[in-house]
C-alpha cells in the first residue's frame, strides 16, 4: 500500500511539472492595464458612456453574444459600430490579455 501511494504521488509530481500554460495564455494583469489606458475611458467599471445599453455586464454581453473570447476578441481587433479597431495599436496578446480581463470582471459584476 505504501509503495503505490509513493507511486501515485510521483505520478502526480511528474504530471504537474509537465503541465505548462501555453505560449499565448492570457495575463489577466496585463489586461488589466490595457483596459484601463484604451478602454475606460468609454467602459468605466463595465459601463458604456456612448451607448449605454451596449455596456459589458454578464448579461448585455450574453445578449448580444458577445459573452466568449472569441467575440470579444473580433469585436477588440475589428470594431464594431461605434467601437473602434485595436488590431493596429494592439498586438494579439495584449487583445487576448484585455479581453479575458474583460470577461473575468464581467463574471464578477465588475468588482
Amino acid at each position: 500500500m505504501k509503495k503505490l501511494l509513493t507511486l501515485i504521488l510521483v505520478t502526480f509530481v511528474l504530471l504537474i511539472n509537465t503541465l505548462t500554460l501555453p505560449a499565448n495564455a492570457a495575463d489577466i494583469a496585463n489586461g488589466q492595464q490595457i483596459f484601463s489606458i484604451h478602454c475606460a475611458g468609454c467602459h468605466i467599471n463595465g459601463g458604456n458612456i456612448v451607448r449605454r445599453g451596449k455596456n459589458l455586464k454578464k448579461q448585455t454581453l450574453k445578449k448580444y453574444g458577445m459573452d466568449s473570447m472569441e467575440a470579444v476578441i473580433s469585436i477588440v481587433t475589428n470594431g464594431k459600430n461605434n467601437m473602434s479597431a485595436y488590431k493596429d495599436r494592439l498586438s494579439e496578446q495584449q487583445i487576448q490579455d484585455v479581453a479575458a480581463y474583460l470577461l473575468e470582471q464581467a463574471e464578477k459584476g465588475w468588482r
